[in-house]
C-alpha cells in the first residue's frame, strides 16, 4: 500500500496511489533560436503582473509589440510600468515564476535541499469553486477580492526517487511581499516529465559516450559525430527502474540532410538522474560490420533541385476595416463569443469561460476544455521497438513543446499573435515569442435557400475564429487549432505532420511486417494516436455546470412489425441519461449515429420543450489496438473507450495521470472510474477520447502531409432557432470573375 507521509512522519493511506510525505511551511527546445531565458533583477520579483500571454498584433507585413505589463516586466522591470493586478486565469508571467523560483531555493536551503532542477513552474488555477464564486461576483458589479495568485512547481532533488510538488503563494498588490511556499510535498516513486533542457541533455551524453563513439565507428564507420543525431523518447515498459530516456539513432550524409533517411540499429538508454549511458540495445548484434542507408531522400528546399514549372497563384487574405476580434489582455471577443485564453506547460492551450452572447445575455457554454493527453503506441513486436509509446502530453508536454510561427506561412492573414512564457530547468522563466494565432477565415456558406418559384436567394458566409498552437514533439509536428464558429460549434482539429520515425528492418525480415518501406533501407513502423481532451461543461448555468447531465442519442429502426412502421420506413432517436460512472464509459457506434449531449434540465428550450444542450460529434476510428494487460492498455486506459464521465475534482485533471513518464499504469481515469459514483448533481467532466490510426504510406515520406482528426460540440437545443439570422447580408465586392460571364450575370 502506498502511503502518505504527514510532516509528523505517522504513516497514512494515501488515496491517489502514490507514496508521498508532506511538509507544510527544459523539452529540446531552450537552445532553439525562438526560445529566450530571461533574466529579471530582484527587485522585480515583488511586482505584480497584468497579462502574462503578452500579445503581437501583425497586419499585413507590419508588425508592433504590444506593451502589456508582462512584457515590460520581462525586459524593463520597474514598478513604474506595472500596476495592475494579473487575471487569476492569466498565466504566470516572467516576474512570476522567478519569484516562485526564489521561493523553492529558500525554503529547499532551510530544510537542507540546496541543489534545486526545476521540472515545472506553473500557474496553479484556482479551485473551481473560488473562480465561480469569483466569476459570479464579477458578473454582479459587487466588489470581489480575486483568488491570490499560486504557482505549482515540480522539483528534482539528488537522490530523490520521486519529485516534489511545491505550492508557492505569490505577492500581489505592489507592497513588496515576497512568495512564500505553502506546501512542500514529497512523491515517492514517480517520475517527472522529459523537459526541452532533458532532452537536449540526452542527446548531448549519447554523443559523448565512449561506448556510442566507438560502435558508430566500427560498426558504421563513422567518426563525425556532428553527422549524429539522437532523438529522445521516453520508454514503454523500461527495463531499467531509473527515470530514463531511449534515444533512436540517425546519420547525415551532409548537414542539410534528412536524418530519417538514415536510421541505424542501435538504441542507447540513459539513466538521466546519473547522466549516463547505461546499456547500448543492437537489434543486429555484434555485428563487426552493418550496412546503412546513405541514399539521400531530402525535404529541406535549400536541397531541392526541381519544383513544379505551375505553382499556384497568389491567394491574399485581407481585411480592410481589421479584424472582428477584440483582446483585453487574455479575455477575448469575437462575433458573439468570449472566453479566456491559457496556455501552459503540459496542455499548451486552454480556453476558459466559453460563452455566447445570445440576445444581450452571455450564456455559459464551458467552465474549460484542453487537450489532456495522447498516447503513440507503434505496432512492431520486435525488440526494442516494442518500448514505442510516448505519451506526447505527459511525458513532454505540448506547451513545452511549442514553437514559434511564422507569418505568412503558418498563419495566414489579419494575424494576432500571443507569445507564451514557460521556464527551464534552472526556474528561470523562457519565452516563446509568437506561439499562439489568432485569426479569423472564411469557412464557406453558412446557409443558403433558393425559393424556387420566385428565384430569392437568401445566403451567408460562414466564419471561425482560429487559435492555434504547433507542437514538435522529437520528429512529429502537431499542429493544433481551436474553432469557433458563428453558429454556436466549437471545433478541435489536430493536423498530424512532421517526420516518420524511422528504423531498419530487424534481423530476418525481407520486408516490413509491421510498417511500410518508404525508401532505400528506410522502414517506417505503424502506430497510433489516441488523444484525449477534458471538458468541463457549463451549458447555460451561471454557477458552473453542476447540475448538468450526459446522455447518450442513437438512432434505432422500428421492427417491420412494429404498428408504427407500416411503410418499413420509421425510425427514432432513442435518448438515455448517462447517471452513473460506469454507465458513462462509452464507445462510438457510427451504425446508430451515436451522439453524447450534455444538457441542462434546468434550462428547456422554449421551442422543442426538451433541456437546453450540446452534442459531442464523434469521429469514426479504430479503438486502442493494444492486448488487454499490456502495458500500454494498461497505461493508455483512457484510450480504450471513447467517451468517460466522472465527477468534477479539482485534482483530477489528466487522464493518464499526473505522472506519466516510466508509470507502467494508469493513475488517472482507471482510479477516477474504480468506483461506480452517481453522477446527477455531481457536476460531470467529460473525457472524450479519439485518434488516428496511421497505416504508413510512401507519400508520407521524406515529410508528412497532413492527417487531420478532431471532433466538434454543437448546439442542440442550446438555442431557440438558428443563432445566426441576424446576420447582414453582404457581398464580397473583391471577389472577381474569372473569363466570361455565365449565365447572362455580368
Amino acid at each position: 500500500m502506498a502511503l502518505r507521509y504527514t510532516a509528523s512522519g505517522s504513516p497514512q493511506a494515501s488515496t491517489s496511489g502514490l507514496s508521498r510525505a508532506s511538509i507544510t511551511p527544459s523539452r529540446f527546445f531552450c537552445a532553439h533560436a525562438s526560445r529566450t531565458a530571461i533574466r529579471t533583477s530582484t527587485a522585480a520579483a515583488a511586482l505584480p503582473m497584468r497579462s502574462i500571454i503578452s500579445v503581437v498584433n501583425v497586419k499585413g507585413a507590419a508588425q508592433q509589440r504590444g506593451s502589456t505589463a508582462c512584457r515590460v516586466a520581462a525586459e524593463a522591470p520597474t514598478s513604474a510600468t506595472v500596476t495592475a493586478a494579473p487575471y487569476p486565469l492569466d498565466p504566470l508571467c516572467a516576474v512570476e515564476i522567478k519569484a516562485a523560483a526564489a521561493a523553492c531555493r529558500a525554503h529547499g536551503a532551510s530544510n537542507g535541499a540546496s541543489q534545486i532542477r526545476f521540472n515545472v513552474i506553473s500557474l496553479k488555477e484556482p479551485s473551481k469553486a473560488d473562480h465561480v464564486a469569483f466569476t459570479r461576483a464579477e458578473a454582479s458589479g459587487a466588489p470581489t477580492a480575486a483568488p491570490p495568485r499560486r504557482a505549482f512547481c515540480i522539483l528534482q532533488l539528488p537522490g530523490l526517487a520521486g519529485v516534489v510538488e511545491v505550492t508557492v503563494k505569490l505577492p500581489g498588490g505592489g507592497n513588496g511581499a515576497a512568495a512564500t511556499v505553502e506546501a512542500w510535498t514529497v512523491i515517492e516513486g514517480v517520475q517527472a516529465l522529459a523537459t526541452p533542457d532533458d532532452c537536449i541533455e540526452a542527446e548531448a551524453i549519447t554523443k559523448a559516450d565512449p561506448r556510442v563513439i566507438a560502435m558508430l565507428k566500427d560498426k558504421y564507420g563513422v567518426t563525425d559525430m556532428s553527422l549524429v543525431f539522437c532523438d529522445p523518447w521516453s520508454i514503454n515498459d523500461s527495463p531499467i527502474a531509473e527515470r530514463a530516456i531511449q534515444c533512436f539513432m540517425y546519420l547525415k550524409v551532409r548537414p542539410e540532410g534528412n536524418q530519417y533517411a538514415h536510421p541505424i540499429d542501435m538504441v542507447p538508454l540513459l539513466d538521466m538522474d546519473a547522466k549516463k549511458v547505461v546499456r547500448i540495445d543492437t537489434p543486429h548484434g555484434q555485428a563487426d560490420k552493418v550496412s546503412w542507408n546513405q541514399v539521400e531522400n531530402d525535404y529541406d528546399s535549400r536541397l531541392q533541385t526541381v519544383f513544379t514549372t505551375d505553382p499556384p497563384k497568389p491567394i491574399n487574405i485581407t481585411q480592410p476595416e481589421g479584424p472582428s476580434f477584440t483582446c483585453d489582455g487574455n479575455h477575448i471577443k469575437w462575433q458573439k463569443w468570449s472566453f479566456r485564453l491559457g496556455f501552459n506547460y503540459r496542455e499548451g492551450i486552454v480556453l476558459h469561460d466559453v460563452k455566447f452572447n445570445d440576445g444581450g445575455k452571455a450564456r455559459p457554454v464551458l467552465n474549460r476544455i484542453s487537450l489532456v493527453e495522447m498516447a503513440v503506441p507503434y505496432a512492431d513486436a520486435n525488440l526494442p521497438f516494442t518500448r514505442k509509446c510516448a505519451f506526447d502530453v505527459g511525458d513532454y508536454g505540448l506547451g513545452y513543446s511549442t514553437s514559434s510561427l511564422s507569418l505568412g506561412c503558418d498563419c495566414l492573414g489579419h494575424i494576432r499573435y500571443f507569445d507564451a512564457m514557460l521556464s527551464n530547468t534552472e526556474g528561470e522563466p523562457v519565452a516563446i515569442p509568437k506561439a499562439i494565432c489568432m485569426h479569423e477565415e472564411d469557412v464557406g456558406l453558412l446557409y443558403k435557400h433558393v425559393d424556387y418559384r420566385t428565384g430569392h436567394s437568401e445566403s451567408r458566409r460562414s466564419r471561425r475564429l482560429v487559435i492555434s498552437h504547433i507542437t514538435t514533439v522529437v520528429n512529429y509536428e502537431y499542429c493544433i487549432y481551436w474553432y469557433l464558429y458563428q453558429d454556436g460549434t466549437i471545433g478541435l482539429d489536430i493536423k498530424l505532420t512532421g517526420e516518420l520515425s524511422t528504423n531498419m528492418l530487424s534481423p530476418g525480415e525481407t520486408k516490413s511486417v509491421h510498417g511500410t518501406i518508404v525508401g532505400p533501407g528506410i522502414n517506417a513502423q505503424h502506430h497510433q494516436h489516441m488523444f484525449c481532451a477534458r471538458i468541463d461543461p457549463a451549458i447555460d448555468d451561471d454557477a458552473g455546470g453542476a447540475g448538468v447531465v450526459v446522455s447518450e442519442v442513437n438512432v434505432e429502426m422500428l421492427p417491420a412489425t412494429d404498428p408504427r412502421n407500416i411503410a418499413g420506413n420509421a425510425w427514432v432517436a432513442t435518448e438515455t441519461d448517462l447517471t452513473s460512472v460506469h454507465k458513462a464509459q462509452r464507445e462510438i457506434s457510427p451504425q446508430t449515429g451515436r451522439i453524447w449531449k450534455m444538457k441542462n434540465p434546468s434550462k428547456i428550450n422554449p421551442t422543442s420543450g426538451s433541456p437546453v444542450a450540446y452534442k459531442i460529434v464523434p469521429m469514426a476510428h479504430p479503438p486502442l489496438l493494444a492486448a488487454p494487460g499490456s502495458v500500454v492498455a494498461e497505461k493508455g486506459y483512457f484510450a480504450t473507450k471513447q467517451l468517460w464521465v466522472t465527477p468534477h475534482h479539482d485534482a483530477q485533471q489528466f487522464p493518464a495521470g499526473d505522472y506519466v513518464f516510466g508509470a507502467k499504469d494508469c493513475t488517472g481515469l482507471k482510479a477516477y472510474t474504480k468506483e461506480d459514483a452517481p453522477l446527477v448533481g455531481a457536476d460531470p467532466v467529460v473525457w472524450y477520447s479519439f485518434g488516428v490510426t496511421h497505416v504508413i504510406r510512401p507519400e508520407d515520406f521524406p515529410i508528412m502531409p497532413v492527417e487531420v482528426c478532431g471532433f466538434q460540440l454543437k448546439p442542440a437545443g442550446f438555442f431557440a432557432k438558428n443563432p445566426c439570422l441576424d446576420l447582414p447580408l453582404k457581398l464580397n465586392k473583391a471577389s472577381k470573375l474569372d473569363g466570361e460571364a455565365c449565365c447572362g450575370s455580368k
